[in-house]
């Protein structure tokens, strides 16, 4: 797998213990929606057992001009190196891996079911199926503590804006103020947003156990195996 060079143009606050960090393109880097690659340090002032680099989602659309990561912001030495980088700061790119892709068909309807972190491959997929026209429709379901820790709440809810296959379905755990859905996805909630269960090819990403506890969701709902893409993301 080809290695690029890569230089940090900016970094942002995404959500509350979440930052987004911003990329030219290298040359001849191609990637599909929902795919990841091997983010890496160079020569960083602390490491730690599991050396320099990780696997991040790309949260950027390939439509889009730049490439972008996002990841919360833990108390590792990768993480706090990665935090605290400044514009010009170098690294290196390896990849892209992963099948955790858009379907090849644009009329097949998609529901994405995650939360916190994992709404990086989603950012990415939901962004390049506006971009190209995808007619099914689409639904994601993106559940987190409070509002404040939702990134990309905002930015999806007003590209989404206006098009009637899309609808993007917040869902907070732990503010009793919020009045959209609250809680717990289960059935009956699917129901109330997804017409036909058994239809849309479905993507569950995020932790193992959100995804594990999803499938039991969906399985108790009738959808098929078949219709189910997963991405775990261990160390959540």
């Amino acid at each position: 797998m080809a290695s690029y060079d890569l230089t940090l143009k900016r970094s942002e606050p995404v959500a509350d213990g979440t930052l987004a960090l911003f990329f030219e393109r290298p040359a001849g880097f191609d990637y599909k929606a929902g795919q990841c690659a091997r983010l890496a340090l160079v020569d960083p002032p602390e490491t730690d057992d599991e050396g320099n680099g990780r696997i991040l989602s790309l949260a950027s659309a390939p439509a889009e001009g730049e490439l972008m990561v996002a990841t919360r912001l833990r108390d590792t030495a990768f993480k706090r190196v990665l935090g605290g980088l400044r514009p010009g700061a170098a690294l290196t790119l390896k990849g892209p891996y992963g099948d955790f892709v858009l379907p090849a068909d644009g009329q097949v309807p998609v529901v994405f079911i995650t939360g916190g972190i994992g709404i990086t491959p989603v950012r990415s997929m939901v962004l390049q199926s506006l971009s190209e026209g995808h007619n099914g429709a689409i639904t994601l379901l993106y559940a987190n503590r409070r509002p404040k820790d939702a990134a990309f709440l905002d930015e999806l809810r007003q590209a989404c804006a206006g098009r009637s296959n899309y609808r993007v379905v917040p869902i907070m755990t732990q503010d009793a103020g919020w009045q959209g859905e609250t809680g717990h996805l289960d059935v009956a909630m699917l129901r109330r947003h997804v017409m036909n269960l058994t239809a849309p090819l479905y993507y569950l990403d995020g932790p193992p156990g959100l995804v594990s506890a999803m499938r039991s969701v969906l399985s108790e709902a009738g959808v098929a195996e078949d219709r189910v893409r997963t991405e775990e993301f261990a160390g959540y």
